[in-house]
């Protein structure tokens, strides 16, 4: 009776150290010529959360590219085929080899990170690109807007969400379809100030825009 009393509260013990392990917020920063930012990874998706952190482990992210990026809408990285690309090479369809189950649901406010992935009827469970994600560069919305996503999508945004929107900012139109799975807790100037450079036709930048990530505290 004994050992089995000391064997349960070792289990019990066990499990509570790993849901303590699993609820502890991880912070990731994110090194550019512009400045640094810091981001938060949400534990509500973990698919995206563990991979994001082994890639960081592994050095994946070192010297790519944010090779797409389009001014109040967003910053987009992590192609592999980025490393040392020649100027003009077109970029986006790297990537580590697989892809990952989609987690949707968080919106898209400005400052949050999202996973890319392929469109249309080729990804019809919208799984997630393995390593390519964007930085939303969103504007302010209205009222009439979020409405209308509403009734287009599906959506019911509470009081919150719609005052973040109308304040902050985000691409709403890209909600229910894209997997966010963190957010910037500083550096939004630096978010700013990379959205802002000189980009060619193809959106990407005249000038290489390199990251490399780490993990933080």
């Amino acid at each position: 009776m004994k050992q089995s009393l000391i064997k349960f509260t070792c289990i019990a013990i066990f499990c509570s150290l790993l849901m303590s392990c699993g609820d502890k917020t991880q912070y990731v920063t994110i090194e550019t010529d512009y400045g640094t930012m810091k981001a938060e990874l949400y534990n509500t998706t973990p698919i995206h959360r563990d991979n994001f952190m082994k890639l960081i482990k592994e050095g994946f992210y070192d010297d790519l590219l944010f090779h797409r990026i389009i001014d109040g809408f967003m910053i987009q990285g992590g192609d592999p085929q980025s490393r040392e690309a020649a100027p003009g090479q077109r970029l986006g369809t790297g990537g580590p080899g697989y892809t990952l189950d989609a987690e949707i649901g968080a919106p898209h406010f400005k400052g949050t990170l999202a996973a890319a992935r392929t469109g249309g009827a080729s990804n019809p469970d919208k799984k997630s690109s393995g390593s390519q994600f964007y930085i939303v560069d969103g504007t302010p919305q209205t009222d009439a807007t979020l409405d209308r996503f509403q009734t287009q999508k599906g959506i019911q945004y509470n009081e919150s969400q719609r005052e973040k929107y109308k304040t902050l900012g985000g691409t709403p139109m890209l909600d229910q379809d894209y997997t966010v799975f963190g957010e910037l807790v500083s550096g939004m100037d630096v978010l700013d100030k990379i959205a802002a450079v000189q980009k060619d036709a193809s959106d990407r930048p005249v000038e290489d825009v390199k990251m490399k990530i780490r993990l933080s505290k």
